[in-house]
């Protein structure tokens, strides 16, 4: 995720970075500019039609266009939201059982390897909504060697049932009593539930039949454009249908780089820096004296 100052407007202005949206659709934009400047040639110099100019059929298709991109993006970013709000989930729950479980009457020994665990859980996490398998880049102890990981299909459930594990041998052991293994129950609960919500934003995509619409829409739009503005603009409609092109280009392009915020595109959640987040924040609950 890109890290700037919105008000700074110059700079955001003349910024471009291999995310912007210019720099991704430019070929196309170029594209589009010569291919308008062939239909004026043939309208104007060629066929030297004389037909009533249509631009008022593209106003009004413009609004209806118009609208369903702002339902577009609308949608894109409330699933960009719902994932921050899940990581965030992730950063406060982390925190409580680390909170929680250093005030036991538990071991340096059995507080790192719960740390360890929760730790490669949200490693584990990122990673696999990434459709990555990190099982060798998690960090391994006695408790739970590198065996444990391997040949998982689903790894953050096994890291989950490891830290289950542990828990639940504290409460046998009598440093738990069911009280507190009520209360804690509650974090581990949201970890799983916190996944979920991510596992539903990654798995379930637009439907299929209305970004296909939307992207034949887009394109009829515009290829159709130079033909009713020809006659008005002359090879002015070079530039502003060039522009057009990249205003509704742009907007699709950006809901379906946000609607999926697992990534590491430049629009993506912040994962990496929240999981470092985390684990700087167990490190110092556990083991800060």
């Amino acid at each position: 995720m890109v890290i700037y100052n919105p008000k700074d407007w110059w700079k955001l202005i003349f910024a471009f970075h291999k995310s912007d949206t210019f720099r991704m659709m430019l070929p196309g934009i170029i594209g589009v500019a010569i291919f308008t400047g062939f239909v004026v040639y043939l309208e104007n110099d060629v066929f030297h039609a004389t037909f009533k100019n249509t631009t008022a059929i593209h106003t009004i298709v413009g609004f209806v266009l118009s609208m369903l991109l702002v339902f577009r993006t609308n949608t894109a970013y409330e699933r960009w939201w719902e994932g921050r709000k899940a990581w965030g989930s992730f950063v406060h729950n982390s925190r409580n059982l680390a909170l929680k479980l250093s005030v036991l009457n538990t071991s340096d020994t059995e507080k790192a390897v719960i740390s360890d665990l929760i730790s490669n859980y949200v490693y584990a996490v990122k990673e696999h909504l990434r459709g990555r398998i990190v099982a060798n880049e998690l960090t391994h102890n006695r408790a739970y060697p590198a065996e444990y990981y391997q040949n998982i299909l689903h790894l953050p459930n096994r890291i989950m049932k490891g830290i289950y594990q542990e828990i639940n041998k504290l409460h046998i052991g009598g440093k738990i009593n069911d009280t507190q293994l009520l209360y804690l129950n509650e974090e581990l609960k949201s970890f799983t539930d916190n996944l979920g919500i991510c596992e539903r934003i990654k798995r379930t995509p637009i439907p299929y039949s209305y970004s296909l619409y939307l992207k034949k829409i887009i394109f009829i739009y515009v290829f159709s454009m130079p033909i009713g503005f020809a006659r008005e603009f002359g090879y002015w409609s070079m530039p502003i249908v060039a522009l057009i092109f990249y205003v509704f280009g742009s907007i699709e392009l950006l809901a379906e780089e946000i609607e999926d915020p697992f990534g590491s595109d430049a629009n993506d959640l912040p994962t990496d820096q929240i999981y470092e987040t985390i684990k700087a924040n167990l490190d110092e609950i556990f083991f800060d004296k």
